[in-house]
């Protein structure tokens, strides 16, 4: 969902290198791009959407025609993904389309600049098999305009924060959100500061204080969360 080409390909590689994936084993579709409506979910094992610079809650009539695009296709795979609960991780934006599709609001409420956060699991979230057993708090990196303002209808709330409270929560047994990145290490925040330093994260004189911040953090839960979601459904398919 990213149209920076630069910004994609790090991604993916992020989640390949900590989701323990090699690349034979992935199939990338860039929705932004490719004229994909649909796909056939039989073909895979699992779903993993990651991040992107578009704003869910801004008017259609603002919408790109390649955001459109993004959500019409999203929308697409949630009518077939939710009923069959298949296994999927949203990830920033994956978990904004996914609250949206399940009736939250996406709102600037609760946005937060690109940083590390302490974040803690809830009760349910410590029975959870992609967090039982890990640390009640850890930190985790997030940078995002917008966010789910409730927990989603029928939604299980597995990790929160006090200044984003949805930070990740599960849809039946296997479909996945979280706000925070659990792809993203220190290297990938920087970059992604460099690129989206006009995007409105934050004041672009930010910058360089930020990025030296996030060099200072270390954020080692949230890929185990990634690796953990990866070893659970990875299949032969």
């Amino acid at each position: 969902m990213r149209p920076e080409n630069e910004a994609c390909e790090s991604e993916l590689n992020a989640i390949l290198h900590y989701g323990g994936l090699s690349r034979e084993e992935v199939h990338r579709i860039r929705v932004e791009q490719e004229n994909i409506k649909d796909i056939d979910i039989d073909n895979y094992a699992a779903i993993i959407a990651g991040g992107s610079p578009f704003d869910i809650s801004i008017p259609e009539e603002k919408k790109s025609s390649a955001q459109k695009k993004v959500e019409d296709f999203f929308n697409s795979l949630f009518d077939k993904l939710i009923p069959r609960d298949f296994p999927f991780l949203g990830a920033c934006s994956g978990n904004g389309l996914l609250g949206r599709y399940c009736g939250t609001s996406i709102t600037d409420k609760y946005a937060e600049t690109l940083r590390s956060v302490e974040v803690w699991v809830t009760e349910e979230g410590a029975k959870d098999p992609l967090l039982k057993g890990l640390p009640k708090k850890f930190t985790a990196l997030v940078g995002h305009k917008e966010a789910c303002d409730t927990v989603p209808a029928g939604a299980v709330l597995l990790v929160s924060s006090d200044p984003c409270p949805v930070q990740m929560f599960r849809i039946k047994k296997n479909i996945y959100a979280t706000q925070f990145h659990p792809e993203a290490d220190v290297e990938e925040f920087v970059l992604r500061i460099r690129i989206y330093k006009y995007a409105g994260y934050f004041r672009p004189e930010e910058a360089e204080e930020l990025s030296a911040a996030i060099r200072e953090s270390n954020n080692p839960v949230p890929k185990e969360i990634l690796r953990r979601f990866v070893d659970r459904y990875r299949s032969e398919k």
